[in-house]
């Protein structure tokens, strides 16, 4: 397994780029699904929802799509230095667009506080779940450990040895992925 901490510092924003990869547009696009899938979602709500595009979708994207967008509101003396932007990125193999399902959303928006995931921990073989006991254990909490009035408690997450492994995660995978230019 390749470690965490490497792949955070390996993960920078690359500007230059291009065309020619090692990896079949086929195994692009299973690995980018596969990190979309594998990803952590509150309350396993999958929210994400991805369109790649490869190859010459991805280039009518940056040349033709955010081009004419830019344009209409990029002022002319600095549009120059954006459209070398877009040429730049119009190099690249592909582009991932990501979306998020605001349908979902607003209905986790209705029944539950946002609340952060735990890939850290998971780095170092260590288990966490998430719980929501707020507003009940608020009034406790504040008194016992002086939690300041503009705190608000969004979530709980007990962590510790894995005693347990996790059970399957039922993945949705419909309706979530779009593909064009794989020929």
């Amino acid at each position: 397994m390749t470690n965490f901490t490497d792949l955070q510092t390996k993960r920078r924003s690359i500007y230059a780029l291009g065309k020619d990869v090692e990896l079949s547009n086929q195994e692009l696009i299973d690995t980018i699904q596969e990190a979309v899938l594998n990803t952590p979602t509150a309350f396993n709500s999958q929210t994400s929802r991805v369109v790649i595009l490869l190859d010459e979708e991805s280039d009518v994207f940056w040349n033709e799509i955010a081009y004419s967008e830019l344009e209409k509101v990029t002022p002319a003396e600095a549009f120059e230095g954006t459209k070398e932007r877009l040429k730049g990125f119009a190099q690249a193999k592909g582009t991932i667009l990501f979306y998020e399902d605001q349908d979902v959303v607003k209905g986790l928006q209705e029944q539950f506080p946002l609340y952060a995931t735990w890939l850290a921990l998971a780095e170092k073989n260590i288990g966490m779940n998430v719980q929501h006991y707020n507003p009940l254990v608020d009034a406790q909490l504040a008194e016992k450990y002086d939690i300041p009035a503009n705190w608000k408690l969004r979530a709980q997450a007990p962590f510790g040895q894995i005693v347990a492994p996790a059970g399957d995660k039922d993945v949705q995978t419909e309706g979530r992925f779009k593909v064009f230019g794989d020929k």
